[in-house]
């Protein structure tokens, strides 16, 4: 791939934009409108490689990939772009040159709205792998107005605001309304006999309009550009003149209104009735709207749909776009006129399912009425889907009512989606070797015995371009040095050319200079945006992650609350300066998640009122998290905190991303902290506590916290604490969730259980971290050993595995 731009032709064509598009003069021009131009800039270069890549694929006849996913975790695109097309030098020149500096307007772009957690940046790394592999591949998603939302922290408590990052992000999205597509909901159907066959017909539904907008995606070194096409619901009418006349105002949008609801945020509170309503809504009008597109762009191209499943694949990410499947039914039976099974063996080869996870309350359950009422046709489909494949299960389980009862797509008056993925596609995999595993043996054990080759693993994987080349620049110079270039960048497993430095005491100090100046770095960061000041000097500690129980961010709380108390005990003990960072959201709904926010605040405000913690102990809560502040903060990380019960955490990527940054892992065997193992082995980070075998026996035994409570001093006294709380704000809920849980079992989690080894992994980190030398040896190792955790991997794994297409 060739510069296409010196300094001076990206200037002259961003001082184009600026007049041509937002008729502003130099002299007038400010941060906001150089963003904006600047994007517009790489949009274009964007939009001609993708029209030929379009051309390219279309004269090869070649199979394209589908990724359905609820969100895009994007970040923010003006200098990834700009780097992957290479031509970040340029545009950093032209900007200097017109009296900004390029960091100033790379930090305008807000996160785009688009995702909240990993299977947001799995989604988003894995576009960027597969356009960088060259494989045909679009992204499909809803145009969230306002995202999940802006965290505020407030008297300690998390409050969310609106996330409106269209007004300055929206720079990316070409809209494209003359590919819109019509959802409908609601209705009645009408069996009619035609030409001897029986037709359903769909009458008095409501509809929404689709309209895409699409976002172009550019791969590293490479010509090739993919898209992500994201949704906007629109009313077919925007204003009822009739009610607007008679001065109906609110009314006469009521309609537009109701409609544009479905894409405000994502992940809208389900703890009600209207809220599951609308997110079924999300769910059918994004997959109705891609299936709907796709096989139209089909038939353009080939004029019939019998070869659907040869010329393409759709790669369902979790549960959410499961309704693709009876959708693609409907469309290939009632509109193409095909037999069921016609449109069935078309279907099932075309559909392929991602499970990230084994809680059951996240293997998503509709009631049964609220398909019915809201999609009554796809009811109908899903219902034969169900009948029949509960059928095959019974002759094959030899009609045993409680495998029925488990493998049923309907049951109870719930539609299962996760059983309905695996009905209707061609393979089921899981994210990490142990997931898949337990997939396997028992989440969907009885599945894999009737179909065995279904199942498959595809371990995630990170962009690690973006998280460590351009997040991280002083290490990226030092691995460029040191193995001979940037070849890095496309092999990723060249990182392994580090291992031979283990022993050189030069680059092992040259690698403390660079972690030392990262948390410098952050540090000045996060004083400009919340005034905190972090110490330096302290061990940097972080976990970031959503919030969620499993996590166990509430066990790290618990063990900072013992080294408090161990510091009043005694405060002239030895103690190396310790900093904690904790970042994540909970949803809106989840009180008990953010009753643990409020606790990390409390400690937080504790501690730094206390003079005996000065310079030794500081917590702090980073408020909103999000892709552009974990840029920040993974390559300033010195430890990494992967701490979830094992057995519930499917994969992981920030674990990926601590360690390509040179973290050191405190973790369980869980997820893809096994596979880390693997690699780094017991001398290369600090794992602590049971494993997933030994959770489900000591929870099929009748696990019982109390007996660790009452033997274990320590802990009750943390425990106790926490039941107390901080500056007069007590946590007796979560003190009783942990001991005597009347909404279920207590301490699900197994937080006491493992406390005491998790303590013992944070001394022997703190020990380690003595000897500088031996503490980068181990980072050094890390960094050398992550390159099986870079999403090329993994995509080139479902392209061989699953998506059979071809890649570079």
């Amino acid at each position: 791939m060739q510069q296409l731009y010196t300094v001076q032709d990206m200037e002259e064509a961003i001082r184009g934009k600026l007049r041509l598009n937002y008729g502003i003069s130099e002299k007038d021009v400010n941060e906001e409108y150089l963003f904006k131009a600047c994007a517009l800039v790489l949009r274009d270069m964007m939009a001609l490689h993708g029209a030929e890549t379009m051309e390219r694929v279309e004269r090869a006849h070649e199979r394209r990939v589908h990724y359905l996913s609820l969100e895009f975790l994007m970040g923010r695109s003006l200098m990834k772009n700009a780097y992957n097309l290479g031509v970040l030098e340029a545009m950093n020149g032209a900007i200097e040159n017109m009296g900004f500096k390029s960091a100033d307007i790379f930090e305008m772009e807000p996160d785009a709205g688009l995702g909240n957690g990993g299977l947001g940046r799995l989604a988003a790394c894995y576009l960027d792998s597969m356009t960088t592999l060259g494989i045909p591949a679009t992204g499909y998603s809803l145009c969230y107005e306002l995202g999940i939302f802006k965290q505020r922290i407030v008297d300690g408590q998390q409050v969310e605001l609106p996330d409106d990052w269209k007004a300055v992000g929206g720079a990316w999205l070409i809209a494209k309304p003359e590919e819109r597509e019509e959802v409908h909901f609601g209705g009645k159907l009408r069996e009619v006999w035609r030409d001897g066959h029986l037709h359903v017909v769909h009458e008095d539904y409501n509809t929404v309009i689709a309209i895409p907008c699409d976002m172009e995606i550019a791969g590293y070194g490479t010509d090739h550009v993919n898209t992500l096409r994201l949704w906007e619901a629109r009313s077919p009418r925007t204003l009822d003149m009739a009610l607007f006349s008679s001065g109906q105002y609110v009314r006469a949008t009521e309609e537009q209104t109701m409609a544009q609801t479905i894409t405000k945020i994502l992940y809208p509170n389900d703890e009600h009735m209207e809220g599951k309503s609308l997110r079924l809504k999300q769910q059918y009008f994004f997959v109705s709207a891609t299936v709907q597109s796709l096989v139209r762009k089909h038939v353009e191209v080939y004029g019939t749909l019998k070869n659907f499943h040869e010329k393409n694949v759709i790669q369902i990410n979790d549960t959410h776009p499961a309704m693709v499947i009876p959708e693609l039914m409907r469309i290939l039976m009632d509109e193409a006129g095909y037999s069921w099974n016609e449109a069935w063996e078309i279907t099932r080869n075309s559909v392929a399912y991602t499970n990230h996870t084994v809680l059951s309350e996240a293997l998503e359950r509709w009631p049964q009425t609220l398909i019915e009422s809201l999609l009554p046709r796809i009811w109908q489909i899903i219902d034969e889907i169900g009948k029949r494949y509960q059928k095959s299960v019974e002759e094959f389980f030899h009609h045993n009512n409680a495998i029925t009862e488990k493998m049923a797509v309907v049951w109870g008056g719930e539609v299962r989606m996760a059983n309905l993925c695996i009905a209707g596609g061609s393979a089921v995999n899981g994210v990490s070797a142990l997931h898949t595993e337990i997939l396997r043996t028992d989440v969907f054990r009885e599945a894999c015995q009737m179909e065995p080759a279904k199942f498959k693993n595809v371990t995630n994987g990170i962009d690690h371009r973006r998280w460590l080349a351009q997040s991280n620049p002083g290490l990226h110079a030092l691995i460029c040095d040191l193995t001979g270039g940037d070849s890095y960048l496309l092999q990723p497993m060249e990182l392994q050319k580090l291992d031979q430095y283990a022993g050189d005491a030069q680059v092992l100090a040259r690698l403390g200079s660079i972690k030392r100046e990262n948390k410098e770095a952050f540090a000045r960061s996060v004083k400009r945006g919340s005034g905190v000041v972090l110490n330096t000097d302290g061990i940097f500690d972080v976990q970031v992650k959503r919030l969620h129980e499993y996590k166990r961010q509430l066990l790290n709380v618990m063990q900072i609350i013992a080294s408090y108390q161990q510091l009043h005990d005694d405060p002239n003990r030895d103690f190396t300066p310790h900093v904690y960072l904790f970042g994540a959201k909970a949803a809106p709904g989840y009180k008990v998640a953010k009753d643990i926010i409020r606790l990390i605040n409390a400690l937080a405000r504790q501690i730094d009122s206390d003079p005996l913690c000065r310079g030794k102990l500081q917590v702090v809560f980073l408020e909103n998290y999000c892709v552009s502040l974990a840029e920040k903060l993974m390559p300033a990380a010195e430890v990494s905190q992967q701490i979830s019960t094992a057995g519930k955490e499917a994969s992981g990527t920030g674990n990926m991303k601590f360690m390509m940054n040179g973290a050191l892992t405190i973790g369980t065997l869980d997820g893809a902290n096994v596979e880390m193992h693997d690699v780094l082995g017991d001398e290369n980070m600090f794992l602590f506590g049971l494993h997933a075998d030994e959770v489900a026996d000591m929870k099929r035994g009748g696990y019982d916290p109390s007996l660790f409570y009452q033997r274990d001093e320590t802990l009750r006294r943390v425990v106790d604490q926490i039941r107390d709380g901080f500056g007069g704000v007590r946590f007796e809920e979560l003190y009783e969730r942990l001991l005597y849980n009347r909404y279920g079992a207590a301490d699900e989690y197994m937080l006491l259980a493992d406390f005491a080894a998790y303590c013992d992994a944070e001394h022997r980190m703190v020990a380690a971290y003595q000897d500088a030398e031996h503490w980068n040896r181990m980072s050094l190792h890390n960094i050398a050993r992550s390159g099986i955790f870079a999403a090329d991997r993994s995509v080139a794994e479902y392209a061989d595995t699953i998506w059979n297409v071809n890649h570079k």
